[in-house]
């Protein structure tokens, strides 16, 4: 039951029910009641008028909706370069990468990248050196605003009629636009934004300015980017005293660089010059008479020697180079540990090593690290292959660095007694290389004659994990086995790891890491509190110097023993595959590797024979010292099991005149001698002094002992006898 607060409501709802009982249907007409004035009639005039009105208006919406999306469409493609080219470094002079290594007294030594000069001014270039690019590359530069229409119609209606090579219409502005920010991608896409980064850069450089960056940075072949470095590269002067002609081929090789080098196709740039001459008289930039006395360029190369691009060193010490530059978007120098009197005495001292077809790499380090010297190989032309950094190679003997460390560790001394005698370890039985065992004797001997089932027996004593834990102690980290054989030194590692192990016995502090730069590169927190250094305990220092003395000065690495006192330790693989000494001596550590690429044995190589002088070698030039006079071991006394002949030293090799070392001396009576790529050179005293000289007995010089007293490269009778 409904209740209504009023009649008017009452009213309103049965109006209400009354419309619904028609279901939808619609209600019937309106009566309209005589009195009730009649509505006008509906104006289709004024309706007609107001038509256009509101179609004007559809129209300016559309229009200003348009506006508003190219606004927002700008402002994407704003973003959207400066994110992939951005535009905060256009104003900045663009150059390629280029970083130059420099040794440790500052010199450069070797550059990798690009070859780059100082920029240059445009506004103080002659003329006709700016014009001749202008004439070849962009004519209209001066009056553009970054693009040419002009060019852009010509290169079309050429591309299209034309069945040879297409041209190109970009300015010289665009061309620094797409050579500082942008690639060599042939998109839509990369051609927009070149466009954009024109305007930018005209409008907030002047022309001269944008001329400039150009001619610093534009390729110029035989990787030489920039004008000033082209200039020196092929012509040795400035580019401010270019002739026309030189200038004219400069100019062309912009096109085809690598193709028109003249150094490689002087004809070619040549030729190519011709037209850029031709262009400049078209262009209204020179005179015909100046043009018909222009003369071929010759190219003229730079009294001094370029840097090369790599070398042992450079290639291992340029990952850490970089880093420490970080990106390297212009040219960048960086400081290194290479000393260079040292790094020429390592080359020498392989090069007389006298070796036929085997490898052979060498290590300098100082003992906190700094690397000083590097030979990866005979020869970095033939083979750029590092093997003192990317070889690994099985250490022999040397690795019983680790074995006896671990013997001082447990409790032994050097004067501690050991049964050299055949041992099994499970199924191995190791041999001495010599076939003989002397029954016990001490740690001393044992690691002077470098017995191998002394190691063996101890390693078994001390446990395999306390050896691995020794080797890892001194900076090893490439897999070592778990089982005695490491002792023989079966796992591999590189030379350079294995020096930094012997450092670390000089530092008397582990780990050494060897690094190649002059600033060590920052640690992080958690390396510092997880790899900070440790003190080599003083008595433990003294035993390791003890055995690694008799090793190298009595031992089998007494070939490599200087006047100095000396520490080191041979190390020769099974079937004499590779062959090592490492040692050090006066705060310089040193480790040699000789051997073939493919793992190939070497009849009579041995740790002792070839790497130990070629060790002394280096280390004599290096410290300025004499060969020690070593005495010849008795019958009874321990024989050196590396004391075989080492790879290529034959008689054929010793008679070689390149690897005898040069001798200079005085023969009483008759004057000086001198012995040189085996030609000998006398010079005569004067008569009067020859006279004065046989008249005179303490003039006479006393006879030369010649089986005693080392030539120049540091050997006596004794290393040829010892090593027979």
């Amino acid at each position: 039951m409904r209740f209504f607060s009023s009649d008017r409501d009452a009213d309103s709802r049965q109006a209400d029910d009354a419309l619904e009982l028609t279901h939808g249907m619609p209600p019937p007409e309106r009566r309209i009641d005589p009195g009730y004035p009649p509505q006008p009639p509906f104006d289709y005039e004024r309706y007609a008028a107001r038509l256009p009105t509101a179609r004007r208006r559809t129209v300016t919406r559309w229009i200003m909706r348009g506006v508003a999306g190219l606004i927002v469409l700008f402002v994407f493609a704003v973003g959207w370069l400066a994110v992939t080219a951005p535009l905060s470094k256009s104003l900045q002079p663009p150059t390629p990468p280029s970083i130059t290594l420099l040794s440790d007294d500052g010199r450069p030594f070797a550059r990798r990248g690009a070859v780059i000069d100082a920029p240059v001014d445009a506004a103080k270039l002659p003329k006709n050196v700016t014009n001749a690019f202008l004439a070849i590359e962009d004519r209209r530069f001066r009056s553009h605003w970054g693009i040419d229409p002009r060019g852009i119609a010509r290169a079309f209606f050429h591309n299209v009629t034309s069945k040879g090579r297409d041209q190109g219409g970009s300015t010289i502005t665009q061309q620094l636009a797409k050579n500082a920010f942008l690639d060599s991608d042939r998109t839509a896409a990369r051609k927009i934004r070149e466009v954009m980064i024109a305007f930018w850069l005209e409008a907030w450089l002047t022309k001269d300015q944008i001329l400039s960056r150009y001619l610093s940075n534009v390729y110029f072949g035989d990787n030489v980017y920039g004008l000033r470095a082209a200039a020196r590269h092929y012509f040795a002067r400035k580019p401010e005293n270019l002739s026309i002609g030189q200038a004219a081929m400069l100019a062309g090789l912009v096109k085809a660089p690598s193709k028109l080098a003249p150094t490689t196709n002087l004809q070619g740039a040549r030729d190519r010059a011709r037209l850029v001459v031709a262009a400049m008289v078209d262009a209204k930039l020179l005179d015909k008479d100046e043009a018909a006395g222009v003369r071929p360029a010759r190219v003229v190369p730079e009294a001094k020697a370029p840097l090369p691009n790599g070398t042992y060193f450079a290639d291992w010490v340029l990952p850490a180079a970089r880093d420490h530059a970080g990106e390297i978007a212009t040219e960048s120098t960086v400081r290194t540990t290479l000393d260079r009197r040292l790094q020429a005495a390592a080359e020498r001292a392989v090069k007389r090593a006298g070796l036929k077809q085997a490898q052979i790499a060498l290590v300098a380090m100082r003992p906190d690290g700094r690397v000083v010297a590097m030979v990866g190989g005979r020869s970095y032309a033939a083979s750029p292959f590092n093997r003192a950094t990317q070889a690994q190679r099985q250490p022999g003997s040397a690795f019983k660095l680790f074995v006896y460390l671990a013997a001082m560790r447990s409790g032994m001394t050097p004067d501690s007694v050991i049964d050299d005698k055949p041992i099994t370890i499970a199924n191995w039985s190791p041999k001495n290389a010599d076939g003989r065992y002397l029954g016990p004797i001490t740690l001393r001997q044992a690691f002077a004659r470098s017995s191998n089932v002394a190691a063996a027996r101890i390693t078994q004593q001390v446990g395999v994990a306390k050896v691995i834990q020794a080797a890892r102690d001194l900076g090893v980290s490439t897999p070592i086995p778990n089982e005695a054989t490491i002792a023989l030194g079966t796992s591999s590692m590189s030379l350079l790891e294995l020096t930094a192990a012997y450092a670390a016995v000089a530092a008397e502090q582990y780990p050494v890491r060897p690094r190649g730069l002059e600033d060590p590169p920052e640690r992080g927190v958690l390396a510092t509190l997880t790899d900070r250094s440790h003190a080599l305990d003083g008595t433990l220092h003294d035993e390791m110097l003890d055995l690694l003395s008799a090793s190298a000065e009595t031992g089998t690495g007494r070939a490599a023993a200087l006047s100095v006192k000396t520490y080191g330790k041979t190390g020769t693989t099974q079937d004499n595959r590779d062959a090592l000494f490492v040692g050090f001596a006066n705060g310089l550590v040193v480790g040699v590797w000789v051997g073939n690429d493919d793992n190939t044995p070497n009849a009579g190589l041995s740790g002792g024979g070839v790497p130990a002088r070629v060790w002394r070698d280096f280390m004599q030039q290096a410290l300025g010292v004499g060969a020690a006079q070593v005495a010849a071991p008795a019958e009874d006394e321990m024989v050196d099991p590396d004391a075989a002949n080492g790879i290529g030293e034959t008689l054929e090799n010793f008679l070689d005149p390149s690897n005898i070392p040069p001798v200079e001396g005085e023969i009483p009576g008759i004057g000086r001698v001198r012995l040189r790529n085996g030609e000998l050179d006398f010079q005569s005293n004067p008569p009067d002094e020859r006279d004065r000289r046989r008249s005179d007995p303490e003039e006479r010089a006393p006879p030369r002992d010649f089986g005693r007293e080392p030539d120049r490269g540091g050997r006596d009778y004794r290393d040829y006898q010892d090593d027979r």
